[in-house]
């Protein structure tokens, strides 16, 4: 007995090894990369490993980040039976192997995972190797390797309330999504008049009047661009300035639609500065990635989310909690329309309205989503 406690006493001293495992989307990277930089703020000693794979987006973010990128073969499960599918346990097996070389090089102790492809051999090699094990769940609803991890995972973290996944061993927490530390310091930031108007300013904004973000994400959204293009005097009229930000190569035909609108009405093809953006935005009319739902509801700026219409519905299923919590609107992409602005977007423009749904949208995502779920991972009781 006296050699065990010695042994926990060890462990429980011992420096941090932690090793994150996601990639493939923004939506796995960038929480990875804000759970990565809370962990190194917590604790300066703490040795982290990030585990992706050399074709994802984490293959450019990780190693600019200053973190240590260590890559396996990307695996994706086969959907139908055909030569990928008869290469795919071979391919999976030495997923495994290269996953379990790393996290012995690395003297692993923690594994998290955020789901997608790379992620499941990690958890498969952490298992084997009795390593402590804590899922990332970013979205309302769980990919398939959060799924089976949840099974002998020690912790489940969500983002939303209301997602489906629960661990089988061991316990479930609501973390929110980890986020980036420029979001805490904007939200900090954000209270103070003076910051919103001088970055309204910058984009030729009267910070004093309300201010709508359009934004489809760096692609843009076309049908959003064109519903919402085609109702710009009338959301002008009713007292809105508006930044539209229509995505790569969208802006010609948004700029000939409201060619001749009277108001203040900016279009840009894309943002780099969000942070700034944010600060003087009174409300967003957007799609509903998980990112997107989490920053701006943690930010409590009021929502008119626009799902995407293709994929397994998990857009909608991101927004739910903001919009039950009455942060939001939802508004389905086929019922989107210049009637739908009119009756249900332009009603929002009322002082009143927007304190109490910013209020609301705030209540459910956390600011600190990154330090909870960081301590988690550095707690070892």
């Amino acid at each position: 007995m006296r050699i065990k406690d010695e042994e926990m006493t060890n462990d429980r001293t011992r420096q941090h090894s932690i090793v994150l495992a996601g990639g493939g989307t923004a939506g796995h990277v960038n929480p990875l990369l804000a759970t990565a930089d809370a962990v190194g703020k917590l604790d300066s000693a703490a040795q982290v490993t990030v585990i992706g794979t050399s074709k994802g987006l984490e293959a450019q973010l990780v190693p600019t980040a200053g973190l240590e990128l260590k890559t396996i073969e990307r695996v994706p499960f086969p959907r139908r039976p055909n030569l990928d599918a008869v290469k795919f346990f071979p391919r999976f097996r030495k997923a495994i192997a290269q996953a379990g070389a790393i996290l012995d090089a690395a003297d692993a102790d923690t594994v998290v995972g955020f789901g997608g492809y790379v992620s499941t051999p990690v958890y498969l090699a952490a298992k084997w190797r009795n390593l402590r094990i804590i899922v990332h769940e970013g979205n309302a609803r769980p990919g398939l390797a959060n799924k089976l991890a949840a099974r002998f995972s020690d912790v489940v973290a969500l983002s939303f309330r209301n997602t489906p996944l629960r661990a089988k061993k061991g316990r479930t927490v609501v973390t929110g999504l980890p986020l980036r530390a420029e979001i805490g310091a904007l939200a900090a930031a954000k209270t103070d008049p003076a910051v919103r108007e001088a970055n309204a300013a910058k984009y030729g904004f009267d910070g004093t009047q309300p201010i709508l973000l359009v934004t489809g994400g760096s692609l843009g959204a076309q049908h959003i661009n064109e519903v919402i293009s085609h109702s710009a005097q009338a959301i002008l009229d009713a007292g809105f300035q508006v930044l539209h930000l229509c995505g790569k190569g969208k802006a010609d035909a948004v700029r000939a639609a409201v060619a001749k609108v009277r108001g203040n009405y900016v279009v840009l093809e894309y943002a780099t500065e969000m942070d700034q953006i944010y600060s003087f935005t009174d409300l967003v009319v957007t799609r509903a990635g998980a990112g997107m739902v989490s920053e701006i509801a943690a930010l409590g700026i009021p929502a008119v989310f626009v799902p995407l219409p293709i994929g397994n519905g998990e857009q909608a299923l991101n927004a739910a909690d903001v919009v039950e919590a009455g942060g939001a609107v939802l508004i389905a992409d086929q019922d989107f329309s210049a009637q739908t602005v009119v009756e249900q977007v332009l009603p929002l423009l009322d002082r009143q309205k927007l304190d109490q749904m910013a209020q609301q949208a705030s209540s459910v995502s956390r600011i600190d989503a990154a330090q909870a779920l960081a301590k988690l991972v550095l707690d070892r009781s």
